[in-house]
């Protein structure tokens, strides 16, 4: 299975290389407060993708995976002694 996804991986990887460099013509980025000149395309669309996963996972996080994490902690039952365990003096 690891060898699955290293191999799935790699490919991505070498898709996101093919694609970078197909698209090497500049581009202006302008994001209002500054502005990104000469560019390559496909850089500019690979960042932005990524950027996109990663605030994607940042928001899926904070909005689902932390308070269902609190939740579960929160109903847990506190673990039991073992049976016939004395408290040392």
């Amino acid at each position: 299975m690891r060898l699955i996804k290293a191999l799935l991986a790699l490919l991505f990887v070498a898709f996101g290389v093919l694609f970078g460099a197909l698209n090497r013509e500049p581009v202006r980025i302008d994001l209002g407060f500054f502005s990104i000149v000469d560019f390559s395309l496909g850089t500019s669309l690979l960042l932005a993708v990524l950027l996109g996963a990663l605030l994607a996972g940042l928001v899926l996080t904070a909005g689902v995976i932390w308070p269902l994490r609190h939740r579960l902690r929160r109903n847990s039952p506190a673990p039991a002694e073992p049976q016939g365990a004395q408290p040392h003096e």
